[in-house]
């Protein structure tokens, strides 16, 4: 069920990336060549991760793990277009392609992993005793829906993209805002989630993602005082 959820949002991904590049003009070998880089990338990437899990303290860890396939991707695009000799940013069109691949992936995680932490609010879920590393699966409490969140996170900032992509004429700059934002929402996610904290109530990707989120900070911050953001701070539509 897992795979069949990570299939159809591979494969969603793929027609929003391939439909916003016929948008661009940029329907061509190398965007197509930077694709292949991606999916070569992020798979090897979740795999180095589930061997991760055999070394104490890396942070990350299981064979299924987003934030090594979203590194393993990234990395894959970049030593493309270094063999092609892409010059050009793609980044935004990866960006809504990856916030749709990754709402429908979530999909899958929900309905086989262990939803998250226990909680007393009254959208808690109970997932089957069955569920593999969820103690609380066990006793019948209530967890969080942690991948619902996310899913409903992954679907708004899609529709956000959508609607900024037009608007944003700065290359790169609605990719940039889209792993900001994504970055900030799976730091406070975490918190939800049955991840093992390690040190300070933090779990291991939090610990990753704090340096992250500060050099993140500081790209927006470089990208405000050049006005980058300028026609969504002002809600004009560049013409």
């Amino acid at each position: 069920m897992h795979e069949l959820f990570v299939a159809l949002g591979v494969l969603a991904a793929a027609v929003v990336y391939v439909h916003e590049a016929r948008r661009r003009g940029a329907l061509n070998e190398q965007a197509l060549a930077t694709v292949a880089g991606a999916l070569v990338g992020g798979a090897i990437g979740m795999r180095l991760a589930g061997f991760a899990e055999y070394f104490e303290g890396f942070w990350l860890y299981g064979s299924r793990s987003i934030l090594g396939g979203l590194t393993g991707a990234y990395v894959g695009v970049l030593i493309a277009k270094k063999i092609i000799g892409h010059r050009e940013k793609t980044g935004d069109l990866f960006a809504p392609a990856v916030a749709l691949g990754m709402a429908i992936g979530r999909i899958g995680c929900h309905l086989t992993e262990a939803p998250g932490r226990p909680t007393d609010l009254p959208w808690g879920i109970h997932a089957p005793a069955t569920t593999p590393e969820c103690p609380g699966c066990l006793t019948g409490q209530a967890m969080h829906p942690s991948f619902v969140y996310e899913i409903i996170f992954q679907l708004a900032a899609f529709a956000w993209l959508m609607w900024a992509r037009k608007r944003l004429t700065q290359p790169g700059e609605l990719f940039t805002l889209y792993v900001a934002a994504y970055a900030v929402f799976r730091f406070l996610v975490e918190f939800t989630r049955a991840n093992e904290t390690v040190w300070l109530d933090l779990t291991q990707p939090q610990w990753f993602l704090i340096p992250s989120m500060a050099l993140i900070a500081g790209r927006l911050v470089y990208g405000y005082r050049r006005g980058f953001y300028d026609p969504l701070l002002k809600r004009e539509v560049a013409a």
